[in-house]
């Protein structure tokens, strides 16, 4: 049932981001077709310029590849294989892995994401893109921000599951269905930030 109603609620949250999408490509259109009736360059042509799409790439890779390391972690809870076994020093250290170990390495990838956001926003808003310097720089934060938000949200999720494996004495099923759900979550916000990043970056 938790699972059920996880999926339930994500199915809202999509329609939530759906209304985003949707506002991005109106104001663009608008804005767009403004700029052609008067012969300017589009405000979407002058924005664009500033993003810097290598380093978006990276930070993109990281958290798309996430989403194996937090599914590694649900084969392992799904194993009940909570913590490594084995040593530390060993040639293939991941093959003894559970599932603090890779869910604390999609926390820390997750993390980097959001380090790479802030990077960012610093970045545009020193070349004076703000959240209320022009309607691009509106939309651009407003998308972005509320999924960083929830990426955020994410990484607290971890927090609270590993806290819970630790405060255990042993590992039950309800943490495995927790584990689960939080996978539903991550690769969720992972999605989503794929379609945005196509949307903001590649079809610029």
């Amino acid at each position: 049932m938790v699972a059920v109603g996880t999926i339930v609620w994500l199915a809202s949250e999509l329609m939530f981001f759906a209304a985003l999408f949707a506002a991005y490509f109106t104001i663009r259109n608008v804005t767009n077709a403004q700029a052609a009736g008067g012969g300017l360059e589009s405000l979407w042509d002058q924005r664009t310029e500033l993003l810097n799409i290598p380093f978006a790439v990276i930070n993109t890779s990281v958290l798309v590849a996430s989403s194996f390391t937090c599914q590694m972690g649900v084969f392992a809870a799904e194993a009940g294989k909570v913590a490594r076994s084995g040593r530390i020093l060993t040639l293939h250290p991941y093959r003894d892995w559970g599932l603090r170990e890779w869910y604390v390495l999609t926390f820390v990838m997750g993390a980097f994401f959001v380090g790479g956001q802030v990077f960012e926003y610093a970045t545009l808003i020193s070349e004076g893109m703000t959240l209320s310097s022009d309607v691009y720089g509106s939309v651009f934060y407003l998308a972005t921000g509320f999924h960083g938000l929830h990426v955020t949200g994410g990484l607290i999720a971890f927090v609270l599951l590993l806290g819970r494996t630790f405060l255990a004495r042993t590992f039950t099923h309800e943490q495995a269905v927790s584990a689960i759900v939080v996978s539903y979550y991550w690769h969720f916000v992972d999605v989503v930030w794929i379609a945005l990043f196509g949307v903001i970056y590649i079809l610029k």
